[in-house]
């Protein structure tokens, strides 16, 4: 159960993690383990479906890093739009949290 609910808000963790830097997949996936002690990840595909729609969508842009040494990294940075759609996605998470914690 807990897993669907946080997959419904994929888009918005991420939207969060680019709010404050640009940022690559594997290190947004770390970033998520560390936060929930090791008790959530996202799965490869859902992370990288997720920064596709985000970018059709204009709420993100991406570009390729300068790395001298390893693979080379896909950096995702948030746009203005992705910015305001995060913001909306916050006031509706905590409005759907008020209700939840009424009726349960």
């Amino acid at each position: 159960m807990t897993s669907d609910i946080i997959r419904g808000h994929t888009e918005t963790i991420i939207l969060a993690h680019l709010l404050k830097k640009d940022s690559y997949g594997y290190e947004i996936n770390k970033t998520v383990k560390e936060k929930t002690n090791n008790l959530y990840e996202f799965k490869e595909a859902t992370l990288y479906c997720a920064f596709k729609r985000l970018e059709e969508n204009g709420l993100i842009t991406s570009y390729w890093g300068n790395q001298t040494t390893g693979a080379r990294r896909r950096y995702y940075k948030i746009t203005e739009d992705g910015k305001k759609t995060y913001e909306r996605n916050l006031e509706d998470w905590k409005q759907t949290k008020k209700i939840i914690d009424k009726l349960i």
